[in-house]
């Protein structure tokens, strides 16, 4: 064993600890090292450890969360055409509940052998969640690249929506509008995109009206029904226009504004975030914050195939700037939203033409 490592680290030019590091799977050594040692194995015909064997240079892992938002699947086209314009091939995992896990996906990429993997909304944006998958991947060398949810215990590539402009987006708007009493519905605050976005929302009212909006915010789920139970608590602390963390939640506080016998944006105007397919086509078409999935998945299929291709990647975050995109359910409306009625039949739909 000690000939064989005398071998190998002559070979590689590095001294015998350092061989046993790479080949033990331990950090602490470079990826210049790590190159050296790993190339004086196959030159001299050692099998390489599992982890370090020779990697697919055609494959990329993409793990995304589950299909039911539409926004994901936006990402995951953009991502899979971005792979392929560099000569990859994407390996799509999508999670769901009860499915298989992340780090399900993981160990079945690296039996895969990928050169890659692009998380879109993953363990990495719950604050709560577990890193050292990441960390593991990272000794390993394995070229990793994210996508919102930054956090600096990652050692690797990210790219992100700047939600904290897109609440001053939504809440410069409906001031615009006239409005005032304006309510914030946002998903789980263990989610990285979740904090910003309430800290960007409660920014944008002291910077717009001068006021603290602690009162005025709803925490629920990221889903239709969630948007729909936090309108139901901000309609009834009279708010006259909402903003939503997601186009789903959107969709749910239209639903509970129309329960209620209001009309959308007569009484109550709301906005959404993401501008997820169909959107526009929506009953209002839904005024919303675009986010930026075009450079963002792009971006992040750059960082990682420059990676893949020996180039040290960026440490830091890219931000990209969202885009306001007025639709018909934003517009002037009372200051107080009368109180809660029962739906009525008679009271029709309010017709607004699309615009965005």
């Amino acid at each position: 064993m000690t000939s064989r490592l005398s071998d190998i680290a002559a070979h590689a030019g590095v001294s015998t600890a350092t061989v046993s590091r790479v080949l033990n799977e331990r950090s602490g050594v470079s990826e210049q090292s790590k190159r050296a040692v790993l190339t004086a194995l196959d030159v001299l015909g050692y099998q390489r450890p599992a982890l370090l064997q020779r990697r697919h240079t055609g494959l990329v892992g993409v793990i995304i969360p589950e299909l039911d938002n539409p926004i994901f699947p936006m990402f995951a086209q953009v991502i899979e055409s971005g792979l392929a314009q560099q000569g990859f091939t994407p390996l799509l995992c999508s999670r769901i509940p009860g499915g298989i896990s992340e780090d399900e996906y993981i160990d079945l990429l690296g039996d895969h052998g990928v050169a890659g993997i692009i998380f879109v909304s993953g363990f990495h944006a719950d604050t709560t969640a577990d890193l050292s998958r990441y960390s593991r991947l990272r000794e390993s060398g394995l070229p990793l690249a994210f996508i919102n949810g930054y956090t600096d215990r990652i050692d690797a590539s990210f790219v992100s929506d700047d939600d904290a402009a897109a609440m001053d987006l939504a809440v410069g708007h409906l001031v615009s509008l006239g409005h005032t009493a304006i309510g914030f519905a946002v998903g789980p605050q263990r989610f990285v995109p979740a904090q910003r976005k309430l800290a960007g929302y409660r920014a944008a009212v002291r910077r717009h009206l001068g006021a603290d909006a602690t009162e005025q915010v709803s925490v629920t789920l990221f889903t239709v029904e969630g948007g729909q139970a936090a309108a139901n608590v901000l309609l009834d602390k009279g708010c006259t226009a909402l903003v939503c963390g997601s186009d789903l939640m959107a969709l749910g506080a239209i639903r509970a504004v129309k329960a209620r016998g209001l009309q959308v944006p007569g009484d109550v105007s709301v906005i959404g975030y993401d501008d997820s397919m169909l959107m526009g086509y929506t009953d209002p078409p839904l005024t919303t914050i675009r986010q930026s999935v075009l450079a963002m998945g792009m971006a992040a299929v750059q960082a990682l195939a420059d990676e893949i291709a020996g180039h040290p990647p960026h440490r830091t975050e890219l931000q990209f700037q969202p885009e306001l995109v007025v639709r018909g359910s934003t517009g002037s409306g009372p200051r107080v939203v009368p109180p809660r009625a029962a739906a009525s039949p008679s009271v029709p739909d309010r017709t607004v033409s699309m615009r965005g």
